[in-house]
């Protein structure tokens, strides 16, 4: 007896193309070219907004972060909400992560997982770029939070309250000592 595989029911593509508990993801194609999305820079730390959680029904959000050489992105901090992965496109990215330091070259990719204290840094004398897939979505927008707030502290301090970030703005000093970088 011969058997023929049928095409999957419409039921049945549904499940498997949004799996239960999540939403769907818009099936429109995007493409987003290097120079589409927001952009802001905050002394040579860029944050090149490419993809929003609303595209992704929230899974995740991707940032691209242009570094000038020597930059330190952040003060020690520890995210409660989300995990960061990180790929280098270019230069040399520097990242403290727990009490471990990684130095990772274009093609590396770094994780920072949630309640870890981490920073990262550009540890190179040329530019760096990374691009960061944040999971779940939502801290992308602590970015454009940043962009309206900085450089007043107590509304920093509020921002950072509002994403669940634990950030130790008194690392600052030392990490520049020890990495050799600035703010």
């Amino acid at each position: 007896m011969k058997t023929t595989a049928l095409p999957p029911s419409s039921a049945v593509r549904d499940a498997i193309s949004n799996p239960p508990g999540l939403s769907a993801i818009p099936a429109a194609p995007i493409a987003i070219p290097h120079e589409g999305g927001e952009l802001y820079d905050r002394a040579g730390f860029g944050v090149h907004w490419k993809i929003d959680g609303d595209q992704t029904a929230r899974r995740f959000s991707i940032v691209h972060h242009p570094l000038a050489p020597r930059v330190l992105a952040a003060p020690l901090h520890r995210h409660h909400r989300e995990d960061e992965y990180s790929y280098v496109l270019t230069g040399t990215l520097g990242a403290l992560l727990g009490d471990d330091v990684v130095t990772a070259e274009a093609g590396t990719w770094v994780f920072k997982p949630r309640n870890q204290w981490h920073t990262f840094w550009n540890a190179g004398d040329t530019p760096c770029e990374i691009i960061e897939v944040i999971s779940p979505a939502g801290f992308e927008d602590f970015f454009r939070g940043l962009a309206v707030v900085w450089p007043d502290m107590r509304k920093f301090a509020e921002l950072a309250r509002k994403f669940e970030l634990d950030i130790d703005l008194d690392s600052v000093p030392g990490l520049c000592a020890r990495f050799g970088v600035r703010l």
